[in-house]
């Protein structure tokens, strides 16, 4: 039997990098999965493979910055299904600056995806979670959320967010049957990552902290996304999973 077969998951950010690997690792467990992105053309592209492939994908825009659009999309899921099984928050951005120079504009554009777009997918899809009686939320963290790198700080606090809100939402939402977990990855080869990860001094500085001396890929984080929605990891709750080749062992 597939991990999520007869699921209903949702991924935000699923256009591309990470979330474009979760969610068709989700749909490749058996899972009936909405790709979800403030790009729905992008959206639609991986809609397109993940159903060329046999499986069962709905493209839909949201950008989870705006509360109109996450309940749009929650109430389209609600009038099709009435549940979620697997919800995973993986919408985010950075915009590279020294945080001494750093705009107020650029700072609530971080927080407001990284964020409060975190809390909002956490908060409004409460209901759907718990209609599944096995609910699982999966936020998705950083490793940055542990050490601190230049021009990453201001995404270094948000991510910090995300993972001591895993925690609190995993002690509040246990009681009703969802189970909440976050992945904390480390560099992985993504177009978010892309600009630092092609400057041959940050690569060398980055790959010389990491224990297993490569970067992470997309699906390798797509895969531990998996466990933590299935069942194999019905007693875990409250966990923020390193992804990260032993960076975070290695501080």
């Amino acid at each position: 039997m597939q991990r999520l077969e007869g699921r209903i998951a949702l991924v935000t950010g699923a256009g591309s990098g990470i979330g474009r690997a979760i969610v068709k690792a989700c749909a490749g467990a058996g899972a009936a999965v909405y790709v979800t992105d403030v790009d729905l053309a992008a959206a639609e592209a991986v809609a397109g493979d993940i159903k060329a492939a046999g499986g069962k994908a709905e493209a839909m825009a949201m950008d989870v910055s705006r509360g109109q659009d996450v309940s749009a999309v929650f109430r389209a899921v609600d009038q099709a299904h009435g549940r979620i099984d697997v919800l995973v928050n993986n919408a985010g951005l950075n915009v590279r600056s020294d945080f001494r120079h750093m705009s107020d504009a650029d700072w609530v554009k971080i927080r407001e995806v990284n964020l409060d777009g975190v809390v909002r997918i956490a908060r409004d899809g409460f209901e759907l979670l718990r209609k599944s009686q096995r609910g699982s939320l999966v936020n998705v963290a950083s490793i940055m959320a542990e050490r601190g790198l230049r021009q990453l700080t201001a995404y270094s606090a948000t991510k910090g967010a995300v993972a001591a809100l895993t925690k609190g939402l995993a002690v509040e939402y246990a009681s009703f049957g969802i189970r909440v977990n976050a992945l904390a990855p480390g560099f992985v080869e993504t177009a978010l990552t892309a600009r630092a990860l092609k400057n041959p001094g940050i690569q060398k500085a980055l790959l010389d902290s990491t224990p297993m001396r490569r970067f992470g890929l997309p699906e390798e984080i797509a895969a531990a996304a998996v466990f933590l929605a299935s069942d194999e990891a019905s007693y875990i709750t409250g966990a923020v999973l390193a992804v990260d080749g032993g960076m975070s062992a290695s501080l």
